[in-house]
């Protein structure tokens, strides 16, 4: 897996030989980094990947200049290929977060303009994710919540919801506080 864009372009994600996630497709990840790019000064952000996965995702905020990026994953294979990805990079403001999503937006005292979130699309509780992530204190003012998901599943009526995108079998729901 490549990095799409940015400083890194075309630099190598290293993955675990463990990684058995589905990692956000190329397409996707270009068309969702086109789209951010013309909303956000990425030098200014603070991320928070949640359910980090391959890293595929920090790697392209921190190739496009974000400072701050923080990682959460309960797998340890994961962390450790990102942890190592990031030290051959030379990235130094990203951090690796071993623990479980749902304790850890319940104990964070962090705040980040964007948090972005590609749970496992099998998961129970990921109709509740924009409720849970919104309802906290984690995303700043004006903060954005960006949901990958599989198709099925609306988040219209979600006061905070401003669009859908959808791009082959994977969906984006973006939320503005």
């Amino acid at each position: 897996m490549r990095i799409i864009g940015g400083k890194y372009k075309g630099r190598v994600i290293g993955l675990s030989h463990k990684f058995k996630a589905r990692p956000t497709t190329d397409f996707a990840r270009e068309s969702l980094f086109n789209i951010l790019a013309n909303v956000v000064d990425f030098n200014d952000v603070k991320v928070l990947d949640l359910f980090g996965g391959s890293g595929s995702i920090s790697f392209e905020f921190a190739s496009r200049g974000c400072m701050s990026i923080d990682v959460v994953d309960l797998d340890a294979y994961s962390l450790k290929a990102i942890t190592e990805t990031a030290r051959k990079l030379e990235i130094t403001g990203m951090r690796t977060i071993r623990a479980d999503v749902f304790r850890y937006i319940a104990s964070c005292s962090n705040t980040y303009n964007i948090v972005f979130a590609d749970p496992p699309y099998d998961l129970k509780e990921l109709a509740t994710l924009p409720e849970l992530i919104l309802g906290s204190l984690i995303l700043e003012k004006n903060g954005r919540f960006i949901l990958e998901h599989p198709k099925g599943f609306n988040f219209s009526d979600n006061a905070y919801f401003t669009e859908h995108r959808k791009y082959g079998n994977v969906h984006f729901s973006f939320f503005r506080l």
